[in-house]
């Protein structure tokens, strides 16, 4: 991550909000730290909706 900082562009993925990563981190002022770096010049993308794999999982 220290590399690719502000030198190319980092994709992440997650089914959690921002404010569940403390919890799931175990800690929210790390969880926090993280997230503002993360955050720093970045474009954030929400997708709303039902998961592909489970609606495929429904029908078998």
């Amino acid at each position: 991550m220290s590399r690719r900082y502000e030198n190319s562009s980092i994709i992440l993925t997650s089914n959690k909000t921002f404010s569940q990563w403390g919890e799931v981190l175990g800690d929210g002022i790390i969880a926090t730290a993280i997230l503002d770096r993360l955050l720093h010049h970045s474009r954030v993308f929400s997708i709303d909706g039902q998961s592909f794999r489970m609606k495929n999982k429904a029908t078998e």
